[in-house]
């Protein structure tokens, strides 16, 4: 734990990046005044990433941001902290699962190793300095926490006799299962796997059985309503969607192609986990081509014979090696939610942080396991099974941890630094549109806006290129005309051509509206000059997709009502967007703002009666108190 943080502490003087953005830097909901329920409910419910809101994460940022303001240094500081209490609760675990199987010395130091080894690996990084990714790894936390109050219960039924009782650690085993999923739910969706580890673990550590070896019912009842009916309950639910092309059309990927290439990126995770390259752990992986087929490319048919050979592996071991077995198949149950049906974005690091954890409890075991010996009884479980050679394979082990330890500390000295950062992961990645447009980004923020900068003529090479690179979104486009806008140059006309046909060709994603409101923003503040036709021609393409998003909705509202001063346009467009997000408030209090502006009081009176709908808590308290007071002076 105290090399943990020494190997992370440069990093924690960096800054925000990417999705860090639309969470919290540009969220005015997790930046609140001051502590009050209010405010309180109104930063649970304002993340943008997920329509579950994530609300115990949102909270957290709100916390760090009444302590410490926009200062990164101190949501990265206590994302450190998170990741040294899931390192705790890994020992816990780990230890326990061990103890089933070694003596209490052998168990504790694999624990310690397995646990501090974890702590310590290049793929967890994101889950730290990644500040966003604070909800994945405080979801962990209750994750982790959950199977250690899980395995502890039940190792204590094992080893209550029969008329003892015990049907207290039924109880404790249950509910560590249920809050820990209900908590970690709060903080996001990938907790909700909680039961199916521990059902992983009952499987292949206690079997099912009680203490006299008969079956447990009451495990298997517990399962059954914590897993099963949970789990055919969440298919109903999710499948509809999961058909629906309208759901896909904002991604280059099919149904058929994700799960193609979920399998290739699935083996890769394997390797960047337990032998990452710097050109491997990238960050931006939008470089990565779909699978189309089985064989194209040839590689989707490798990855997955290797992951059914892993699948096989883990069934054959089952008896043999229980541990190998359940890491195996904790890594590959980590993948089910994100790794298959869903249409999210194919490739994240961070996705590994309880995966990485189920690959080193298979692999760590068997490199510190003792010498090989014939003078002890077959029955101590701790050499039954030992391996040979031991030297070369503590020295393999001891080179692996030197090896994840050297990584993760030279990747976190550049996340040290945001230039640095964003020059380092532009050179691992030179093909992804997004390294390229965050190194030129950098650098206009650096130039301050001044033509005579040195880092201005630095910026145009990578934005340039990444507008080039396939699959690049609006935004260099966007950054390049809104830099040569705020230095008052023109820009020139290929820009907006790419803009405008890539808006065309493709139903518009997040990035792209984000693009269109950093331009409206910068338009309606006077700070760009912007073309009216071409801006318009812009939100035109992009509005010309069936079912455009609320969010686009709103942003045109907004440039037709500051910009092209068309009130009625911007009125039609904000209550498009009110409709068409009907939970979402900021929608609805836009309009009503604007009908009270227009003199439509009466209007404006019924959308405040439906904003007190939408009132959860106070949230919505101060607006609806500022809306009315408009509404009385008007």
């Amino acid at each position: 734990m105290a090399l943990t943080v020494v190997v992370y502490a440069e990093g924690l003087r960096g800054g925000w990046l990417f999705d860090d953005y639309p969470n919290i830097v540009d969220n005015p909901g997790v930046q609140p005044h001051d502590a009050s329920l209010a405010s309180l409910v109104r930063a649970a419910l304002s993340s943008p990433s997920s329509e579950f809101k994530r609300p115990l994460a949102s909270l957290s940022f709100a916390a760090n941001y009444l302590v410490g303001g926009l200062d990164p240094y101190w949501m990265k500081l206590t994302n450190l902290v998170i990741h040294l209490l899931n390192g705790l609760a890994a020992f816990a675990l780990v230890n326990a699962l061990l103890l089933r199987f070694h003596g209490k010395r052998p168990a504790g130091w694999l624990a310690a190793l397995i646990a501090g080894a974890w702590l310590l690996l290049p793929i967890n990084l994101t889950g730290v300095l990644y500040v966003v990714q604070r909800m994945e790894s405080m979801a962990n936390l209750f994750v982790l926490l959950g199977l250690v109050g899980y395995v502890h219960a039940r190792s204590r039924l094992r080893e209550t006799p029969g008329d003892a009782g015990g049907w207290h650690f039924y109880i404790v085993a249950a509910a560590s299962l249920v809050v820990g999923t209900v908590l970690g739910l709060l903080a996001k969706e990938t907790a909700v796997m909680l039961p199916l580890y521990a059902a992983l673990a009952e499987w292949l550590v206690f079997g099912f059985r009680d203490r006299s070896g008969r079956l447990d019912r009451t495990i298997a009842s517990m399962f059954l309503v914590v897993l099963v009916l949970p789990l055919a309950a969440g298919l109903a639910w999710l499948l509809p969607g999961v058909f629906d092309a309208a759901n896909w059309s904002t991604r280059d990927f099919t149904l058929a192609t994700r799960l193609w290439s979920e399998a290739r990126i699935v083996a890769d995770y394997i390797g960047w986990t337990l032998l990452p390259t710097p050109e491997a752990l990238s960050f931006y992986h939008d470089d990565f081509a779909p699978s189309s087929g089985l064989l194209q490319p040839w590689t989707t048919l490798t990855a997955l014979l290797s992951l059914a050979s892993l699948l096989g592996a883990a069934l054959w071991t089952r008896r043999r090696r229980p541990l190998v077995a359940l890491g195996i198949l904790w890594f590959l149950g980590c993948h089910l939610l994100t790794g298959t049906v869903l249409p999210l974005e194919l490739i994240y690091e961070h996705r590994n942080y309880f995966a990485s954890l189920g690959l080193l409890l298979a692999i760590v075991p068997l490199l510190a396991a003792p010498r090989r010996r014939n003078d002890i009884p077959a029955a101590d479980e701790a050499s039954r099974y030992a391996l040979p050679l031991a030297l070369p394979r503590y020295v393999a082990l001891g080179g692996l941890i030197i090896f994840w330890t050297a990584q993760t500390a030279l990747t976190a000295h550049a996340w040290g630094d945001p230039l640095r950062l964003a020059t380092e992961l532009a050179g691992r990645a030179p093909a992804s549109p997004r390294a390229q447009y965050e190194l030129g980004r950098t650098y206009i923020i650096y130039s301050h806006y001044d033509p005579g900068s040195p880092f201005t003529q630095l910026a145009y090479a990578p934005l340039e290129r990444a507008m080039r690179l396939p699959k690049s979104p609006i935004l260099p486009e966007q950054a390049l005309i809104f830099m040569n806008a705020r230095m008052g140059l023109p820009s020139k006309e290929i820009w907006w051509d790419s803009l405008i046909a890539k808006l065309k060709a493709r139903q518009p994603g997040v990035q792209d509206e984000s693009s269109l409101g950093a331009l409206t923003q910068c338009a309606r503040e006077r700070y760009c000059n912007l073309p009216t036709q071409r801006m318009v021609e812009a939100f035109h393409s992009a509005m010309a997709h069936p079912g455009p998003h609320a969010r686009l909705l709103a942003i045109y509202g907004d440039y037709a009502w500051n910009v092209l001063s068309d009130k009625p346009l911007g009125l039609r467009m904000t209550e498009q967007a009110a409709k068409a997000a009907p939970d979402e408030p900021a929608y609805l209090i836009t309009v009503t703002r604007m009908l009270i502006a227009m003199d439509r009081y009466s209007d404006a009176g019924q959308a405040i009666k439906q904003l007190q709908s939408l009132n959860v808590g106070g949230r919505l308290d101060r607006s609806l108190a500022e809306l009315r007071s408009l509404l009385h002076s008007g």
